[in-house]
């Protein structure tokens, strides 16, 4: 029985494999953050010669790409990028996410708007018929912190802020318990209409065009 290490590292692979196979040499590529993203930097370090460059969602990635070698640009820089790849905590078969545990969903949201296409790259744990077992992180302005919380359990969720977190934003989370999603692209836009809320880590609204999926089995393919 494969470890969900070895199941991450499969994934990864497969990505790098599919940057390798249909994205032209030459471009740059946008890299997410958690544990299964590590994989892929890891694996895209033997094909970095291919590309020109990344953007990184996270300081924690960009330190990750550098010590590799692999140049990495201000988003700001880019005017395109064929390709996103990055993890998720929770998806379905529609391809909407819950991401945000490593607290890098508001960069991971704004690097994936400027990318052609988004790849998720999980393991068969994280897929789930119904988000919202894994709590759904929202990034707030401290000083927002106490009224999104009373907001949101207007809305059924229970707020948890995450203690002695700080976004590479210089903003706080909080963690929602507690919510069945049955409308992720609907809650996204009501969590991000609230004032104070930078962002939400619901990715359903621009979800991913390709899931790359590791099983035992091998790695499996589920498209938009």
């Amino acid at each position: 029985m494969a470890t969900q290490d070895e199941l991450k590292q499969a994934v990864a692979q497969a990505a790098v494999d599919y940057v390798a196979a249909h994205v032209p040499a030459g471009s740059i590529v946008g890299v997410g953050t958690g544990s299964t993203a590590n994989f892929f930097i890891d694996a895209l370090a033997k094909i970095k010669d291919r590309i020109s460059a990344t953007v990184a969602s996270s300081e924690a990635t960009k330190k990750r790409l550098e010590g590799h070698g692999i140049k990495v640009l201000d988003l700001n820089e880019v005017t395109s990028m064929p390709v996103y790849v990055d993890g998720a905590d929770e998806i379905t078969a529609k391809l909407e996410m819950v991401k945000g545990g490593g607290g890098a969903l508001t960069r991971e949201k704004i690097v994936a708007a400027v990318a052609d296409k988004f790849i998720c790259v999980c393991d068969e744990s994280k897929l789930v018929g119904t988000l919202g077992k894994f709590p759904l992180p929202v990034e707030v302005i401290p000083m927002a912190r106490a009224y999104v919380a009373r907001e949101i359990i207007k809305l059924g969720g229970q707020p948890k802020l995450r203690e002695g977190f700080v976004t590479d934003n210089g903003n706080v989370i909080l963690d929602v318990h507690g919510l069945q999603i049955a409308d992720p692209a609907g809650l996204e836009t009501t969590l991000n209409g609230l004032v104070g809320v930078v962002t939400n880590g619901l990715f359903a609204c621009r979800g991913a065009d390709l899931l790359l999926l590791a099983t035992p089995s091998g790695v499996k393919q589920m498209a938009r």
